[in-house]
């Protein structure tokens, strides 16, 4: 591999944020980047630039959110218009990667570990990153 890779988990006012180890085995959590309006991107993209040139990043993985059915739904659609956006400010590739359940995975940890509820969704959107980034490099090891 040729350096690290990002995983994000978009949401409509929440980024969550991932990155791989060096050798691309495990995925740790970042952060989670808020915005206050769900279309002001701007600033949202830099952070994600900037988080990619400081970690020597080499791909993008975002969490695609099909329904239950395997249809695309409105948040699908969004979702595909950021990956748009990322590869047009960072050239790098956008990989889409299935993240059906990736919020609940991630959530039931936080809940079994007595996390209240309103501290649940600083740390449910960089949980998802990680479910989903180490999915993603799990299928890598699986199919190099």
């Amino acid at each position: 591999m040729e350096g690290r890779i990002i995983g994000l988990d978009y949401g409509s006012r929440t980024v969550g944020v991932a990155i791989s180890d060096p050798l691309g085995i495990t995925a740790q959590a970042v952060e989670t980047i808020w915005r206050r309006d769900e279309n002001k991107l701007r600033q949202t993209l830099a952070r994600i630039e900037e988080i990619i040139k400081s970690e020597g990043v080499c791909r993008i993985v975002l969490g695609y959110p099909k329904n239950m059915n395997n249809t695309l739904g409105e948040r699908a659609q969004k979702t595909g218009a950021f990956a748009d956006a990322l590869k047009r400010r960072t050239g790098l590739e956008v990989v889409l990667w299935d993240e059906r359940m990736s919020t609940r995975a991630a959530s039931r940890p936080l809940m079994e570990g007595g996390v209240r509820r309103e501290h649940r969704k600083s740390y449910v959107d960089q949980l998802a990153a990680v479910y989903i980034l180490q999915g993603y490099l799990d299928y890598l090891k699986m199919h190099p």
